[in-house]
């Protein structure tokens, strides 16, 4: 796991540092979305400034994406696919799915992602957020 989180880094060109390290190594071991809260329990000793630096570098090189769903959750994921960033926007192929019962935040993929076309404007980014019971809850 060490070194798959060691290769993360070096396809990003960014620096391999012990503390980005076990950031990493807290999203691998969640297979959902995670937020903030639950990686700052899951590190010992950390300066929350440091925590908040590397998160935004991960964010601005395509190591993980924010997800944002109504209520105002604010929750983080790894990109799954080699996820290349145009402009400060992640570009997935997948839903942000919420669980009605356990409240976990899945990034579900989707076979054929929609193209909507609208004359007037440009989309550059477009995502997909559904809720309901998780396979999990059912």
């Amino acid at each position: 796991l060490h070194l798959v989180m060691e290769n993360l880094l070096q396809s990003k060109n960014l620096r391999i540092t012990p503390f980005r390290l076990s950031v990493l190594e807290i999203f691998a071991k969640h297979k959902n979305a995670i937020s903030t809260d639950q990686i700052e329990k899951s590190l010992k000793n950390f300066d929350r400034i440091t925590l908040y630096r590397t998160l935004k570098t991960f964010i601005e090189s395509g190591l993980v994406h924010e997800i944002v769903m109504p209520g105002d959750i604010k929750k983080l994921a790894l990109c799954k696919d080699d996820c290349s960033v145009h402009e400060h926007a992640h570009h997935h192929q997948h839903l942000h799915f919420r669980c009605d019962s356990c409240e976990e935040i899945f990034c579900l993929e989707i076979e054929h992602f929609p193209e909507i076309k609208y004359p007037k404007f440009k989309i550059k980014n477009l995502e997909l957020q559904g809720s309901g019971i998780c396979g999990n809850c059912r």
